[in-house]
């Protein structure tokens, strides 16, 4: 009929987007025995391996073990090194998605303020910054004591030795913020009430000044040039309720563990002693540990906040090591060779990390990932050695006091603000249990 239909036909010259398999050559049977074979669970000997392998090339002319499921022309790209895969694929590249990605944390390489400290004592055995929960920041600037208020800027002139040949040596907060223990070098252990700012006692017990500070709820121990480590119940007149006697040098670092179980003491004698908790008020305790290791005086002395067995100590010029240390078992976990002087140390509350203040020669603060102790980054801005450094309540921000008569305020502890809320709200919550069982 004329129904204008042409019947279809064939092209006789392929285009050249077309692909026409030619199936002759592409052994499917061997493919589909390949793609079963791999779900077969049944084990085979050597032996009988052996036997088929002999078969499959007298049979096949080639071994099947070798053979591909798919072969495409032209050379293979060769895989990633060590890279299997059962099914015998040609290339294969693992593309991590997005969504498991981390970013690395910005951390900033200048400081977020400067502030003066004219006339701090460039005296390595001394610690003159400690930052309080209630956010004032106390420095000791030779003979006088200053409080900063970190929220409002305000600085407060809090006290004044009575003599110009006198200094102040050492000074450490109460964990409730409210008071100030202060040492001087003329051996005395004095205690201020920051509210009303007002000295409230004037503990004499040692003969040599008193480098360093540490309290245990009411019990402050307190260090000096003698080697020996007083312990002060505040509460009562006969203050001094123990001595501790575990040092032939000048003690120059002092640290409770958070859980007040220890005491960790280092000295001028590159020993690092630590002391069990107060009994009763009895004295005469012997170390539960004597490390040895280090080969210059200790100072930088911090307990770990997340382990509390888990004790960091710094050495001198002549040692220059930052060890971790196991105080149950006595063993050292980890040692790192800083490669100048370590006059101080602090465990991060918000990251697994600790940072760590230096003298010569580089002068500068070091953050290291814990455990492995993989140095992070460097904060450098100094320029002469760091003396101290102490810690904001929230943990973000680090204040490092150095021979150069500044204080530096690093912010390279801020967490994520996500993270932040979820932490302020696990305290909030902790708190109010709190509050319910007293009431």
């Amino acid at each position: 009929g004329k129904s204008g239909c042409k019947p279809q036909k064939t092209p006789t010259n392929a285009g050249p987007d077309r692909y026409i398999p030619n199936r002759n050559t592409m052994r499917m049977e061997m493919a589909n025995f390949l793609l079963t074979k791999e779900n077969d669970p049944a084990e085979e000997s050597p032996t009988k391996k052996e036997r088929q392998k002999a078969w499959a090339v007298n049979l096949n002319g080639f071994d099947i073990e070798e053979a591909k499921i798919l072969r495409l022309s032209g050379k293979p790209q060769n895989a990633l090194e060590g890279y299997q895969n059962n099914l015998k694929v040609l290339y294969s590249q693992k593309v991590t998605p997005s969504s498991s990605k981390k970013n690395a944390r910005y951390i900033p390489s200048m400081p977020d303020r400067i502030l003066d400290a004219p006339e701090i004592r460039n005296d390595y055995y001394l610690n003159l910054i400690d930052w309080s929960t209630q956010n004032f920041l106390a420095v000791a600037l030779d003979t006088s004591v200053y409080l900063w208020n970190h929220t409002s800027g305000e600085i407060i002139k809090l006290m004044e030795m009575e003599h110009t040949t006198e200094y102040v040596s050492s000074v450490s907060w109460i964990k409730e913020g409210n008071y100030l223990a202060i040492g001087t070098s003329n051996a005395e252990v004095q205690l201020w009430d920051i509210q009303h700012q007002k000295r409230l006692r004037n503990m004499t017990s040692h003969s040599s000044r008193v480098g360093c500070l540490s309290w245990n709820s009411h019990i402050l121990s307190s260090g000096a040039r003698s080697g020996h480590i007083h312990h002060h119940d505040v509460r009562v007149a006969e203050h001094h309720v123990a001595t501790l006697t575990g040092h032939t040098q000048e003690v120059c670092g002092l640290k409770w563990s958070s859980d007040g179980r220890y005491l960790a003491s280092g000295g001028n004698d590159n020993l690092v002693n630590v002391w069990p908790s107060i009994q009763g008020g009895s004295g005469g305790f012997t170390p539960v540990q004597t490390f040895t290791q280090h080969q210059g005086a200790v100072k930088a002395v911090a307990w770990c906040p997340w382990q509390s067995s888990v004790l960091a100590t710094g050495g001198g010029t002549s040692d220059r090591h930052i060890r971790i240390w196991n105080v149950c078992s006595g063993t050292c976990l980890n040692a790192v060779d800083a490669h100048s002087q370590v006059c101080s140390v602090l465990w991060s509350t918000n990251y697994k990390e600790l940072i760590s203040g230096h003298g010569f020669a580089q002068n500068q603060l070091v953050i290291w990932k814990y455990p492995t102790m993989v140095k992070v980054t460097e904060l450098q801005g100094h320029t002469a050695r760091v003396l101290n450094m102490t810690m904001s309540p929230d943990g973000a921000i680090v204040a490092s006091a150095a021979a150069d008569e500044t204080l530096r305020l690093w912010r390279c502890f801020e967490m994520d603000p996500i993270k932040k809320k979820e932490k302020e709200k696990a305290n909030s919550v902790k708190s109010s249990i709190i509050h319910q069982g007293i009431r």
